[in-house]
Parts: C-alpha cells; sequence; structure tokens
C-alpha cells in the first residue's frame, strides 16, 4: 500500500500524517515510538517495540502459589483492632 502524505510545519518542526489503515497494518497507535533511518536516498520507519510485552498465561500466573501463601500468613493482620493511629 502506498500513500502519499504532504511535510508541514508544526512549531519548529516538520510533520506528516500517518493515515490510520497504514497504523492498523503496522499494528501501531498514537504515542507509539517509530525509528527512523535514511537507506540509499529513501526514509524507512519501523516501529520500535517497547512497552509492548507479551506474557503468556503461564508467565502471569507463575508465582501465584507464592503470594497466595503470603497473603494466607499475614490474613490475622488484617482483623485487629486498631492500636496506633491507623486511618480505617
Amino acid at each position: 500500500m502506498a500513500v502519499t502524505t504532504k511535510i508541514r510545519r508544526q512549531g519548529g518542526a516538520a510533520v506528516m500524517t500517518i493515515p490510520p489503515a497504514l497504523l492498523k497494518m503496522l499494528d501501531i497507535e498514537v504515542g507509539d515510538q517509530m525509528s527512523l533511518a535514511v537507506s540509499n536516498g529513501e526514509l524507512v520507519a519501523r516501529p520500535v517495540e517497547v512497552g509492548k510485552a507479551r506474557y503468556s498465561l503461564s508467565e502471569l500466573l507463575e508465582g501465584q502459589e507464592l503470594m497466595a501463601g503470603l497473603n494466607a500468613q499475614v490474613a490475622g493482620a488484617r482483623d485487629g483492632d486498631a492500636v496506633g493511629h491507623e486511618i480505617s
């Protein structure tokens, strides 16, 4: 897919727009970072994979047994009466 866009000035920078269809094709959105390079006289823009970590379900659940045990150990601390100036 080829698109023609116009370079314009915004403040002190030169900017060009990226149509929504291209954003969708690249699986990027407003606020994502792009890497810009010049190769053989052409501008090459590539998405930068920052903050888009993908985790499997097993990775997300890793350590949950340990946390459940720790929560059970301190459960009694939540049931007691205030002993100082706690906010309730």
